[in-house]
């Protein structure tokens, strides 16, 4: 009698540009991108700004989100967090139009263009520079990969705050003046936290579904309750730094505009995160943060320079 054997998986169709276009989450990019701002604002009033520097730490960062979110995307399939039941935009490995190792071989393309156009900034700044976007690579690829998995263990947080602000700031300031005063690192904190508010909504707004994958974000740990009221702290926090820095150095009056963005939006955001659990009305919100992350960056670049 013949054995019986399993037919061969049916390969996912092909995928085009747009969907890798998708697949690399553009609402979630203005978090790469906004910290690099306010890193070329802070070395602008220093007298230190560098183009090609700010240039090529500006797409190191965004192909660095981009191999993220791909891997994520992987990932995520993989350990059975993403299925068709998810609440948020669909996911490409999710909805069978790519492979989990198509996905991650198009992170490690990403991640590879971020080493390249990295180049010209480990010349420049030595090997700080070159250890710095290895350690960022590999937070990478471990936010959703590996046994211990920020994502999964309730790190993921602490992650996007401090590579999402002091490290992205500091990081942009150091390429381009070759130095970096203290106050740089802490004045990172204040995208840093806008960076963390976009994850926590996104938390809050999966957190049945993370808990029932065994996602242990702090949401799930500590309840829906918890994670509102962490995004309204980071939002206070995001409030604090900036006006901070301008009481400390008696000057630069015009970050102030950062923190009113913040006053006067954020907590709107808040507001809706606390009252809705409706995927419709949580979807754009996420976007709305991150929308909130760029104008707050740029006012607060433009505020330092030019003030």
């Amino acid at each position: 009698m013949a054995r019986l054997t399993a037919p061969p998986p049916t390969p996912a169709p092909p995928a085009g540009v747009g969907l890798w276009l998708e697949a690399a989450r553009p609402k979630t990019l203005p978090a790469a991108i906004a910290p690099v701002l306010v890193g070329i604002g802070l070395a602008w009033e220093a007298g230190a700004f560098h183009a090609l520097a700010a240039a090529c730490a500006l797409a190191g960062a965004v192909l660095i989100q981009i191999g993220t979110n791909y891997s994520n995307d992987a990932e995520d399939f993989v350990r059975g967090a993403d299925t068709e039941a998810r609440k948020g935009p669909r996911r490409a490995t999710a909805s069978g139009a790519v492979t989990a190792g198509q996905m991650r071989a198009a992170a490690a393309v990403a991640f590879a263009l971020a080493v390249a156009a990295g180049g010209f900034l480990i010349w420049r700044g030595g090997w700080p520079v070159l250890a710095l976007g290895l350690v960022s690579i590999a937070s990478g690829v471990a936010y959703t990969a590996g046994r211990y998995a920020l994502a999964y263990t309730g790190l993921a947080d602490l992650f996007v705050l401090v590579f999402f602000g002091p490290v992205a700031v500091g990081g942009t300031y150091y390429v381009q003046a070759l130095d970096l005063p203290t106050w740089v690192p802490i004045a990172g904190l204040g995208p840093g936290f806008l960076a963390t508010a976009i994850l926590i909504a996104n938390n809050v707004r999966d957190v049945e579904e993370d808990r029932a994958a065994n996602k242990r974000t702090l949401a799930v740990r500590f309840g829906r309750g918890f994670g509102v009221r962490l995004y309204n702290a980071c939002l206070s926090g995001a409030l604090v730094v900036p006006a901070a820095l301008a009481l400390v150095s008696r000057d630069h009056v015009g970050v102030l505009a950062a923190s009113a963005l913040v006053a006067v939006l954020g907590r709107r955001l808040g507001r809706t995160l606390a009252v809705s659990d409706d995927p419709a009305v949580l979807n754009p919100l996420l976007g709305k943060t991150a929308g909130l992350l760029f104008l707050y960056s740029v006012a607060f670049a433009l505020g330092w320079a030019l003030t």
